[in-house]
């Protein structure tokens, strides 16, 4: 699977493939509540984030919120 860009590996060490985005996002360490993910170039809502499958063939983009001034 890409992830922004890059080449990701859906198996964790035991060899078990995540299923879900947030199963993803837990796996890689991103906090679910300042990030938007878009999946083959469509944004998903947060509330499907559980639910919305992904598989090796799928391209997400995440971008993480950053505040400033």
């Amino acid at each position: 699977m890409l992830v922004n860009g890059a080449e990701v590996s859906l198996e964790d060490s035991n060899g078990n493939k995540v299923k879900t985005i947030i199963a993803f996002l837990d796996r890689e360490g991103y906090g679910a509540g300042r990030i938007a993910v878009e999946k083959n170039g469509k944004i998903i809502p947060k509330a499907k984030y559980e639910t919305e499958p992904i598989d090796d063939s799928d391209r997400l983009e995440i971008v993480t919120f950053v505040g400033g001034g």
